[in-house]
């Protein structure tokens, strides 16, 4: 039982990390790109877009997450009726938050642009960028919304192909819009949402299949059934949601102490993060499917297996990935330093080392709002998201700034992340207790 339990933990948490990091590849391939095609002034302005992209996938994934935990959850409890309400409600939503996005395209991009904080020499790349992206909200909240639901159909390898296959999409034609075609920055946002569009077509070969567990239901939307699944998906939009809003804070924050030097490194740095992060996200959400699964069957037993299966990933991958930002770190900037920017490189060199010493809490922090939420413990996975999120960084990036400028910071993130950790666990040890 125990070795069948790890056999499919790491099926699905290897498949899992695996499309996470593709996907990811979305913003890391349009930076790198953009910064050879449009130097500093492009990767300044794409950096200010990111918090967009952020909330726009973050709902995808409250939907997505929400909606397919439930789905797991009911399905452990054989209630199919369920399984197809749930799917149905979170696709309708999906579309019409969607729907609200592509307004704030036509109507909003001017203002948001400017909320971003782009100056004169970053507006029209910001806004070009911004635009574009709002439109392909529908494809990047669908894609995000089935990939949740087909992983927790015991369908794990289908997620990872559509997040590979649109992400090697997004390098390939980054290359042909921004350089053959001379494109640029609308060339970069239009390889990226090219991107879901190929995901959902990949996806969409879930429905021809005999075991598919979640079909369209012919009813009205019922507000239960989809705060029910906002509830629980809700950390992830937090999660998401917020980084975006530390970029903004960030960023403000940074063009006072170093201009747009400053800004790009934290560009190249944010970027990386997104990676990183992804990696723990992939993590977690591979996770979720055999916990909520457990949790609806009753089986305590396994839930524990899964836990400690985590804990030991997180400090393993932990302990590799650190390693390999340290010793690379130079190399690692040059890549996206096309300028050859000295500045740039020893802000971003110094500022690597120090804000990543926080992935081994963040990881765990991580897991563990997800495990919260695959479990039906709303609060402690709301806490943890929220407090991770924002309520801790932003005051300790502005109070440590003043305290120690770039220096403080590149450790407001690990300082927050340690403290959310200490959090987290004692959330954990009240919920093994219970």
């Amino acid at each position: 039982m125990q070795q069948s339990n790890l056999k499919e933990f790491l099926k699905y948490t290897t498949l899992n990390i695996t499309g996470m990091i593709g996907l990811s590849c979305y913003i890391l391939a349009d930076t790198f790109f953009v910064s050879k095609g449009l130097g500093m002034t492009g990767l300044a302005a794409l950096n200010l877009a990111i918090p967009v992209f952020s909330f726009i996938h973050g709902c995808g994934l409250m939907l997505g997450m929400g909606g397919a935990t439930w789905y797991s959850i009911f399905r452990g409890q054989k209630a199919q009726d369920q399984c197809d309400r749930i799917f149905t409600n979170m696709l309708c939503l999906t579309l019409a938050i969607a729907g609200l996005f592509i307004l704030a395209s036509f109507f909003l991009s001017d203002e948001l642009t400017r909320i971003l904080g782009a100056d004169a020499e970053t507006a029209d790349m910001t806004h070009t960028y911004l635009k574009v992206l709002l439109l392909f909200s529908p494809a990047f909240m669908v894609n995000d919304m089935m990939a949740c639901f087909v992983r927790n159909d015991s369908n794990p390898r289908l997620p990872m192909l559509s997040m590979l296959f649109g992400s090697l999409s997004n390098i390939v034609l980054d290359y042909i819009f921004i350089f053959p075609l001379h494109l640029g920055i609308l060339g970069a946002v239009l390889a990226t949402g090219a991107a879901p569009l190929i995901g959902i077509t990949i996806l969409s070969t879930h429905f021809l299949k005999k075991q598919n567990g979640f079909h369209i239901k012919k009813e009205r939307p019922r507000i239960k059934v989809i705060l029910s699944g906002i509830s629980l998906g809700f950390s992830s939009l937090v999660t998401e949601v917020s980084s975006g809003i530390v970029i903004i804070v960030f960023n403000v924050i940074i063009l006072g102490i170093a201009g747009n030097a400053g800004v790009a490194a934290y560009g190249v740095i944010a970027n990386l993060s997104l990676v990183v992060i992804a990696i723990y996200t992939g993590l977690a959400q591979g996770m979720q499917p055999l916990v909520s699964r457990s949790y609806g069957e009753g089986n305590k037993t396994c839930i524990r297996q899964y836990l400690n299966y985590g804990f030991v990933s997180v400090l393993v991958l932990s302990a590799g990935i650190y390693a390999s930002l340290f010793w690379f770190a130079e190399p690692i900037v040059k890549i996206f330093n096309s300028d050859g920017n000295v500045l740039l490189q020893e802000i971003a060199v110094s500022g690597m080392k120090l804000y990543f010493t926080a992935i081994p809490f963040a990881g765990i922090n991580i897991m563990l709002s997800l495990f919260f939420t695959a479990t039906n413990r709303v609060f402690p996975a709301q806490s943890i998201s929220i407090t991770r999120g924002f309520a801790l960084i932003i005051p300790a990036a502005f109070f440590l700034a003043r305290l120690a400028g770039m220096t403080g910071i590149w450790m407001a993130f690990p300082i927050t992340e340690c403290m959310v950790f200490l959090l987290a666990v004692i959330f954990l040890i009240r919920c093994l207790k219970i």
